[in-house]
């Protein structure tokens, strides 16, 4: 019978090596964490220096203030009036003059009580060969009501910034894109028909998709059969004194990758006070519908406060929403933003 007992200078020989084995392992062990742990480190840092080479574009916030001066001359752009038509033309005209190869979508829309009034989308793009494209969008009508006022809550309102001054945005954007061509594929979207939803003061509130009319028909009749793009801004409200732009939580349920990836942009731009990293209440926008029936991942640049009960600015749908409410530091950090976000796609 062999003895279950080990000879003592044998077992601790054997303990011994099964000591020095495991050393050994964690030795392994700790090399490849290290090695790991630079490469990722390396990595960071070649991504920090990627980003801190983020070359700042061109954008002039005066020009982009002289076209929201521009549009609000023809008077309020409610659909259906002498001023809208003045003003898609304005749009067609000055987007062509940029370079921009131009399409006009003419059609009607009902808006919340049956009526039929008259729905203009501009759309320009660049680049129209180019399959990776990517779509800036905002809208440009007047609402024609201002019902969050004390008083006058049945006269249309001016919209400098809730309409104008995203629309003029984008026509800077065009003007910069025509100096300095993108190796991407743009549209720049003029969005009509956005703000025509019943007003609050009526007492009989009626249930439906009222709002952002004309996005819904371009979402179902797009410009180009078949379009679609890589991802979608949309800019809502940008002009405004003090805004902040939060990570509203439509864009980040379908597009938050790229959502904060323009946040980012903002922030190496020196932009971080303007674009805040805080998470914010869904809301019910253009790129609602953009995201849902077009289905392509869009964001929205909107202006959001905790100051109010609404959670939109003071002068939001009020007679306040004038020329004296833009600041061209806003505009400044929103236009950079976007053409960052171009030329860096």
């Amino acid at each position: 019978m062999k003895s279950t007992n080990q000879h003592p200078s044998i077992f601790s020989l054997e303990k011994s090596k099964s000591i020095f084995k495991s050393i050994k392992l964690c030795l392994i062990l700790f090399s490849f964490c290290w090695i790991i742990s630079c490469k990722q480190n390396q990595k960071n840092e070649t991504t920090e220096d990627n980003v801190s080479t983020l070359v700042r574009p061109a954008f002039s916030s005066d020009s982009a203030y002289t076209f929201i001066e521009q549009q609000l001359a023809f008077g309020p752009r409610v659909p259906g009036t002498t001023a809208q038509q003045k003003c898609a033309d304005y749009f067609e005209r000055k987007l062509k003059n940029y370079g921009a190869n131009v399409i006009t979508q003419k059609t009607n829309v009902y808006i919340y009580n049956g009526k039929s009034v008259p729905c203009i989308n501009v759309i320009a793009s660049y680049n129209p060969e180019v399959k990776r494209r990517l779509m800036l969008c905002a809208h440009w009508d007047s609402r024609p009501f201002a019902d969050q006022a004390d008083s006058a809550v049945a006269t249309p309102i001016m919209a400098a910034d809730d309409g104008a001054s995203g629309a003029a945005v984008l026509l800077e954007t065009a003007r910069q894109l025509q100096q300095k061509n993108p190796i991407i594929g743009i549209d720049l979207i003029f969005l009509d028909v956005e703000d025509y939803g019943q007003p609050e003061y009526e007492l009989n509130q009626k249930q439906g998709d009222f709002y952002c009319l004309g996005t819904q028909y371009w979402c179902k009749n797009p410009h180009v059969p078949n379009y679609t793009a890589e991802n979608g801004i949309l800019l809502d409200m940008v002009g405004a004194k003090d805004a902040t732009f939060t990570f509203e939580g439509v864009s980040m349920m379908y597009a938050p990758m790229f959502m904060k990836q323009v946040w980012l942009n903002a922030e190496q731009l020196g932009f971080g006070n303007f674009f805040v990293r805080e998470n914010t209440a869904q809301i019910i926008d253009d790129h609602y519908y953009i995201n849902t029936i077009a289905k392509i991942p869009t964001i929205d640049i909107i202006n959001r406060t905790h100051r109010t009960a609404s959670g939109f600015a003071k002068h939001w749908h009020t007679h306040d929403d004038n020329i004296n409410i833009i600041s061209k530091q806003t505009l400044q950090a929103v236009g950079e933003t976007m053409l960052a976000t171009i030329y860096n796609f």
